[in-house]
Formats: C-alpha cells, structure tokens, sequence
C-alpha cells in the first residue's frame, strides 16, 4: 500500500489533491463523509466544494479541508469544544481519617473517531473518547481510579506523579497488562499539585499512545489557583498511514482545525488559563504559539510563580504547562503550533475575544 509523508500532504495542489482521497480509502466512511457534507451545506471541501479552495491542497490559504468540512460529532460521541472545559471531579466521600477519597471510572474503548472531515481512525480510547476524560482533583486527596478494559487489547492506565510501583500501571508490576474484558484498581495519592498525564503503558507503547490512549490529570493546590476561564489543550496527531515514522494529521483535542471552525469564546481582560499538553508520538517536539498576545508559563504548573513571559513555548513529548493571559483587545486571535506543518495540517485555531 503507497504511503504518503505529511510533506507530499503540503507539496502543491495536484498532489495533495491526490492524498486526501488516499487517506479517504484507507478507511470505509462513506457514510460519515456525507453526513460531513451535508452538514458543510454542499460538497465536502475536501474534494474542492463550496466553503474551500477550488481543487485540493495548500496555496496561500493553506489546506481546502480547513474551512466550511466539519465532522461528525454525535458519531464522535464528543465534541473537541466541549472537552476544552470538561472536567471530570468524579465522586468523593470523606473517610474516617477526615481525608477525602476522589473515584472514578474509566473504561477502554476500541472506537473508530473522524479526526478531519471524512478521515476516520481506528482509536483505541478512554471512555470512548480522545483525549480521555480530564480527571481533577485536589491536592493531598486519595485518589481510586477501577479501569475496565472493555478493548479487544491488553491495556494499562500509567499516571504520571507520586505512586507505589505496584500502582505504575506498566506491565509485570502490580496489576500488570490487564486483558480484554478484566479490570483492576488504581490507588494513589494526589501529588504533587500542577498538570499530569495518565496514558496507556502496553508495548508496543507508542503505537497504544498514537491510538488515542491518553487523558490530563489536573491536581489543584490546597490553597487553590486564582479564579480563570480555563480549559485543556491537548496536541495530539494522527498516523492515518500507520508507518509509525509521521503524522498525516495534526489537531488540540483531536479534530483537526475544528476551532478554525468553532473559534474558543473568551472575554476581553479576564484571566485565561490552558492547561496544556503534548502527548504527540513520532515527532518529538511541538509548539504552541499565541499571535498578538504573552502569556505567563509554568512547567508542569508544580510551582506557584511563572517560569517565563512568552508568545511561544516548545515541549518535548509528555511535556505540559499552564499558560495564564488576558486579551487585550477584541476580535479573533490566532493560535498554532510554530511547527508550521503541524499548524498547516490541522495544528491551528482561533479565540474569538469579545
């Protein structure tokens, strides 16, 4: 089968017009294809309709399925800009100690997700979406998390922070790989406070990373975090050729340039918090970059103070950060990887400031 490198992608109309079909036959999704055209009001622009460029691929306006294409989000089962602001407190109980017990649920759930429009991708998910839920939590709480594998694959949940290695979540240890349709428990402690990952830990790794097996884990501080609109970012790549050596699509939570499509909503002068977070496979780096604006960043948010006054940061895989800023002036804001393939591949958005 011919596989196509992101950069035949972006070479020119003519033979990016030939790669997003190629990407389209890979998968069976004629149905979710039309639904996206319907919902488009007219052709997909994917193949040159209305709402794009005439014909297929880049030209100064960058590629034809980033304007007017939508997917399918009840198909999805969840909407990128929901995700930025949902966040997953599970339920808690005060034990005899007087110190709080936070659980949750989580389920593994082999899904097939439209990450552009009329591209579909056999996912491997958390809870039957990608990224997986964002779990919070304050610091110094119990935390209990029972994962069922309802996947056809061995899988783990791995939590970055302070845990036993019993509760490591890599396989030989503790509960190990835990097969299809088995569960186990996950106890720890919620330390330190800042921005975590959890993901799956079975070999090969980062084909079950790649496959859409990862969430943000936020532990507050005791004394808490100045009042902010926030929201999670998470960047995160598609290897729809599956030749574990690139992405073909690149979004923040999943859906290539959906929030071209659906700008984020935010209010002039008040404080703005991104929990960021890269948990890209096969590339190592990305970037994030705010036009117009700076913004405040903190490491892995374990540090109350701010390590840096930016517009643009870079993080190496599992990398993450909170990025804090107010808009100054109205009107839409772009924001990208300053990886411009990724950006140029679905890496890319707006704010929409009023």
């Amino acid at each position: 089968m011919k596989k196509l490198s992101r950069r035949q992608l972006l070479i020119g109309a003519a033979s990016a017009g030939a790669a997003l079909p190629f990407l389209n036959e890979i998968f069976p999704h004629q149905g979710v294809h039309g639904q996206s055209a319907a919902a488009a009001g007219g052709p997909n622009p994917s193949h040159g309709g209305a709402g794009g460029m005439p014909g297929h691929g880049g030209g100064a306006n960058g590629p034809t399925f980033k304007r007017g294409g939508v997917v399918d989000h009840t198909a999805n089962g969840f909407n990128p800009t929901d995700i930025l602001r949902d966040f997953d407190l599970g339920t808690t109980r005060r034990l005899a100690s007087g110190r709080t017990l936070r659980e949750w649920e989580i389920v593994a759930v082999d899904k097939e997700i439209e990450v552009a429009p009329g591209v579909t991708y056999p996912a491997w998910t958390f809870n039957g979406r990608a990224p997986g839920p964002t779990l919070r939590c304050r610091e110094g709480e119990l935390l209990r998390i029972r994962f069922i594998n309802g996947s056809a694959h061995p899988h783990t949940m791995h939590f970055h922070g302070f845990h036993p290695p019993e509760m490591d979540g890599v396989p030989e240890i503790g509960a190990g790989l835990i097969p299809p349709g088995k569960s186990t428990t996950y106890e720890f402690d919620a330390d330190p406070f800042g921005l975590h990952l959890y993901h799956c830990h079975a070999g090969p790794l980062a084909e079950h990373i790649a496959r859409g097996m990862y969430g943000t884990l936020i532990i507050d501080p005791k004394q808490g975090r100045p009042d902010a609109d926030e929201m999670v970012m998470v960047m995160n790549g598609f290897n729809t050729n599956f030749d574990a050596t690139s992405n073909q699509v690149y979004a923040v939570n999943t859906v290539a340039f959906h929030h071209v499509n659906e700008p984020i909503k935010v209010t002039r002068g008040e404080l703005v918090r991104i929990y960021l977070v890269n948990i890209l496979e096969y590339d190592p780096i990305n970037s994030f970059h705010i036009h117009g604006n700076f913004f405040d960043y903190y490491p892995t948010g374990t540090r109350l103070a701010p390590s840096e006054f930016t517009d643009t940061v870079m993080l190496g895989q599992a990398q993450r950060g909170i990025c804090e800023l107010r808009f100054r002036f109205p009107g839409k804001v772009m924001f990208h990887a300053h990886k411009t393939e990724f950006a140029e591949l679905g890496w890319m958005g707006f704010f929409e400031v009023s």
